[in-house]
């Protein structure tokens, strides 16, 4: 027992002081460990950054939080660009390296911070200029407007730095390097943590900015981290290393990049675009139904990031294994992966069911806040066994480079059955909110199983990269 002990603690360490491996040759559940626990670490930051904030900015009203959950709902478009760009970065940097082929390695990242950084500029533009259509179209009450305002549109002229983070850190999972983008997020977030009250309600005689303080706190913490990722990926001290002979624009390289990056975008768009349409049907019963909405959803993400850390541990296995022409090595690794992540939510979805009330009632003092969020959190986790598989298998997916197959899933159960589901429920049938929170439930076990079903047909096996 005590030698099984200090393996755990010796391995544990590995994870986090960043040992880099070959993930092509050790034992799978080593290298599942190894992936694992920076990942889980890293979103674990990422979840309770999420929790914080909305924490802070609860204690402005529910103005404030509704401003929060209306303006991510449009934000969710360039997390869904930023983390279908990085798909590609995952995909194409894990074949290389399974492949030993580490200087193409850095050239693919190279391409990869153009197209990101290139595209981030673009939406940040238009997202500063359109701000207040955008809170208008979203159905934002005027008071809303008023206040917040100033938060949306500093929110998205930072931009930049939210996208390259999401990108860089798929780049340093592909290339089986998650301690580096555990502690780029760790830098980043905790230095949120720290600026949010400071910067919301001041300090001393010294006047906090309110809700735009929150975005401050985001953008200043984000681009430090992105700062960070940046000197590790230019100091030549890791195999994955951007070098002169990089800095040049390959062009077959940036067509791969955006025929991967395609559809991993359409899956994140895909699901942004269902969720914008879902927060704004939660919209027309008031701001208290968006506020608990948004607290709801603000403490599920705490244990579903965990949970995506845990799957992205898939990804890298099964590209490398892949580049390395080890192909049941590659399916095996996806399954066992599954198995651990249905453990871990399954215990999570008891928690919910069993504390809910407590959890939601530190996030906010109105009764009807509290219950729409309550109600949400116990209704939304009775799917989640199923979507433990589910997010393991699209990771699974992405890791080989078919970002596609998940796409057209994305369409047809969030498109084609939850959007109108969820119009029946709420409105139609009268629900109201609990209506949205049971379609998203349902909707997201079948999103599963049918995901699971076309990973056992084995396709993603032959795509080139």
């Amino acid at each position: 027992m005590a030698q099984r002990i200090r393996y755990f603690f010796g391995l544990f360490s590995d994870a986090i002081k960043g040992e880099e491996q070959d993930y092509t040759r050790i034992p799978l559940k080593t290298g599942i460990f190894l992936l694992a626990v920076p990942m889980i670490l890293e979103m674990v930051m990422e979840s309770l950054f999420a929790v914080v904030d909305i924490f802070f900015v609860g204690r402005l009203g529910e103005h404030a939080i509704a401003t929060v959950g209306l303006t991510e709902a449009i934000l969710t478009i360039i997390y869904s660009v930023g983390v279908g760009i990085s798909m590609a970065g995952t995909a194409l940097v894990a074949r290389r390296f399974g492949e030993k082929d580490y200087k193409r390695a850095g050239t693919v990242t190279f391409q990869l911070l153009l197209v990101g950084g290139g595209t981030s500029v673009l939406m940040g533009i238009l997202g500063y200029r359109f701000a207040e259509e955008i809170l208008q179209l979203m159905g934002a009450e005027p008071a809303v407007i008023s206040s917040g305002i100033g938060y949306t549109r500093i929110i998205f002229a930072g931009n930049t730095a939210i996208m390259l983070l999401f990108l860089i850190n798929g780049i340093f999972r592909g290339a089986g390097q998650p301690h580096l983008a555990m502690r780029a997020l760790w830098i980043s977030n905790g230095l949120n943590i720290i600026l949010d009250p400071l910067l919301i309600f001041g300090i001393g005689n010294i006047e906090g900015f309110g809700i735009e303080g929150a975005a401050w706190a985001t953008t200043i913490g984000r681009s430090v981290g992105v700062f960070y990722q940046l000197y590790h990926l230019f100091n030549g001290k890791h195999r994955l290393v951007i070098k002169k002979s990089n800095l040049k624009v390959r062009w077959v390289t940036l067509k791969r990049i955006f025929s991967i990056s395609i559809g991993g975008m359409g899956q994140f768009l895909i699901d942004a675009a269902a969720w914008i349409v879902l927060t704004r049907i939660a919209a027309t019963f008031g701001s208290s139904a968006v506020a608990g909405y948004t607290i709801a959803f603000r403490i599920l993400m705490f244990s579903l990031m965990p949970a995506w850390g845990l799957s992205a541990a898939a990804a890298t296995l099964v590209g490398q294994s892949l580049g390395a022409g080890k192909f049941m090595r590659a399916e095996l690794s996806a399954y066992l992966t599954a198995k651990y992540n249905f453990y871990f939510l399954a215990v999570v979805t008891g928690l919910y069911l069993l504390f809910a009330d407590g959890l939601v009632s530190l996030f906010a003092d109105n009764p009807e806040v509290i219950e729409v969020a309550g109600n949400g959190l116990k209704i939304t986790v009775l799917g989640y066994i199923f979507y433990a598989v589910g997010m393991v298998m699209v990771q699974a997916f992405n890791g080989a480079g078919d970002t596609k197959t998940p796409a057209y899933i994305n369409i047809g159960v969030f498109w084609l059955l939850e959007i109108p589901l969820a119009y029946l429920m709420a409105v139609s049938w009268g629900f109201e909110v609990t209506g949205i929170f049971i379609v998203i439930a349902c909707c997201h076990s079948i999103h599963a199983l049918i995901a699971l079903w076309f990973f056992r047909k084995g396709k993603w096996k032959k795509m080139p990269l």
